[in-house]
């Protein structure tokens, strides 16, 4: 199991439209075969930078939803409404105390 963490800053103008998209979209990006956790994080400084937190089975499971349909229409939805280019990382959790 992994976790994908994704930076978005958006214009200021676009944030409802991508809050209202992510409220539709949210539980399919949920459902999709092989994430077990999906969270909407807002910068407490900026209020354009938006970070999506998911967790994935494996490698293969974010890849084949990077390349379904549904994330192609998330994206082009989604994409558009940058301020900035978005950044993503891949990390392994080493240590988790709940």
């Amino acid at each position: 199991m992994f976790t994908r963490i994704v930076k978005m800053e958006f214009e200021k103008e676009n944030i409802p439209a991508f809050l209202s998209n992510f409220e539709t979209v949210k539980q399919k990006i949920r459902s999709f075969p092989g994430c077990t956790f999906l969270e909407l994080y807002n910068d407490k400084n900026d209020e354009t930078i938006f970070f999506t937190y998911s967790r994935w089975n494996d490698e293969a499971d974010l890849e084949n939803y990077r390349n379904s349909t549904l994330f192609k229409d998330v994206w082009s939805v989604t994409k558009p409404m940058f301020k900035a280019k978005a950044a993503a990382w891949s990390v392994d959790t080493l240590h988790s105390l709940a």
